[in-house]
């Protein structure tokens, strides 16, 4: 099974709020770290009750007879990295591997555990030490049939920090370097596929609802059903990561082109600091500096036109040297998309053709939440323009019949706007 698609989105999760804007170790944003799927030594746990020493999934697996999982299990190692009386947290990344075949799942309720060490370390370059401890922990799979006529499993995957401390630390930073970070979950399986946590068929809500979930909640990762991600960010199910992105800004609690003009706008004394604190801080501001407008105008989303682009699509947009579009007809001009002509085109309503200057009947429909609306109900409105949505569904722009005012209104383009199943036609309402 090809994992790369979900490994995506696992590693987002796994370096999210890994280092926040403006990226620099003296910020007061980056004093206090790693807040995402923290799995503390069991000592440590014990004595603050703010944290935990296991994360759990639960969620419904339906089967064929003959079910298998596999299990990856994701995190960060804490590396400590000290220089000339200063450190700094930095990372490296640890997958531990279990799988449970049906004998395993149909066995007596207990499951299956496989225990797993990290080792620790120190690496020294000059006066620079990067120290990791040693770390230790456990996989678990436990399944139990659902009740009733259903092939189906509730199927539970829990990771356990199992390290040993000599002596339970004061701090949480001092308690860091014997967790497991940002702790995630891909769960796999054959001869089955997983149920939405969110969505899911009404058979099956109530064993739904009777999971349990600690640390994370599991999301299908793939449109097959065959891959749940149990993420301790909350999740949508069959999450995909921004095509416009052109890298990991890890604060998540940004949006990307804002992010990224102020990313820009550091000062080059701010700059250094950042790119000293982390290499990946520094990877990311070599990116950032290196972008040009096409990928800038990119992180603005995506831009629609009414009728479709006059530019063809493999075509890529010119900018200005501020970065903006040079447009040789603007979009706004009708000009911009000859398909389209609110002067002229029409609409069919009640079986008559309805087109600027008919006259309609207002019906607001139950969708609208303006209680305004209620003093327009039966109004008679002249059509001024049929115009289309970036679906290019219809609507009608109008103008209330025997206003005084009315023309001052149509003068500066104020207009009421109805979709076609809010008017029908007035017996004196040929257009004109």
């Amino acid at each position: 099974m090809n994992l790369d698609p979900v490994r995506k989105i696992a590693d987002a999760v796994l370096y999210e709020g890994y280092i926040l804007y403006p990226y620099r170790a003296s910020s007061q944003k980056n004093q206090s770290r790693w807040q995402f799927g923290v799995v503390m030594a069991p000592g440590y746990a014990a004595a603050d009750s703010s944290e935990t020493s296991f994360t759990q999934a639960e969620c419904i697996l339906e089967h064929s007879g003959q079910p298998s999982v596999r299990v990856l299990l994701r995190f960060l190692q804490v590396q400590r990295r000290t220089s000339g009386g200063q450190s700094w947290d930095e990372a490296v990344e640890r997958e531990v591997e279990a799988a449970a075949d049906a004998a395993a799942l149909f066995g007596d309720g207990d499951g299956v555990t496989w225990e797993f060490t990290i080792e620790g370390g120190e690496d020294r370059d000059e006066d620079v030490v990067r120290r990791r401890e040693p770390l230790a922990g456990a996989v678990t799979v436990r399944a139990a049939e659902v009740p009733g006529p259903w092939r189906a499993l509730k199927l539970q995957v829990k990771i356990e920090n199992r390290t040993g401390l000599g002596s339970v630390p004061q701090r949480r930073e001092d308690a860091l370097p014997t967790s497991l970070v940002a702790a995630h979950t891909i769960i796999t399986a054959e001869g089955g596929k997983f149920l939405s946590m969110t969505d899911p068929p009404e058979w099956a809500a109530p064993a739904v609802a009777g999971c349990r979930n600690e640390g994370g909640w599991p999301v299908l990762a793939d449109p097959d059903g065959q891959v749940m991600l149990s993420s301790p960010i909350i999740l949508y199910d069959h999450p995909e990561l921004a095509a416009e992105s052109p890298g990991e800004l890890y604060d998540g609690t940004e949006i990307d082109e804002i992010l990224t003009l102020r990313t820009m706008a550091l000062s080059d004394d701010e700059k250094a600091e950042a790119r000293a604190t982390d290499p990946r801080a520094a990877a990311l501001l070599d990116r950032v500096d290196s972008m040009d407008p096409q990928v800038l105008a990119r992180l603005h989303g995506t831009l629609r036109m009414p009728g479709g682009s006059p530019r063809p699509a493999a075509e890529p947009p010119v900018l200005t040297e501020a970065g903006e579009i040079q447009e040789s007809v603007p979009w706004w001009d009708p000009d911009a998309d000859a398909s389209v002509s609110p002067d002229t085109d029409s609409v069919t309503i009640g079986g008559r053709p309805i087109a600027r200057g008919s006259l309609v009947r207002l019906r607001p429909g139950a969708r609208r939440a303006d209680a305004q609306d209620m003093f327009l109900v039966g109004r008679i409105a002249e059509v001024q323009a049929v115009l289309h949505d970036v679906e290019n569904n219809p609507y009608l722009a109008v103008s209330l019949a025997g206003q005084p005012d009315e023309d001052l209104r149509i003068a500066h383009g104020r207009f009421l706007y109805f979709m076609p199943d809010e008017v029908e036609p007035h017996e004196d309402g040929e257009a004109r």
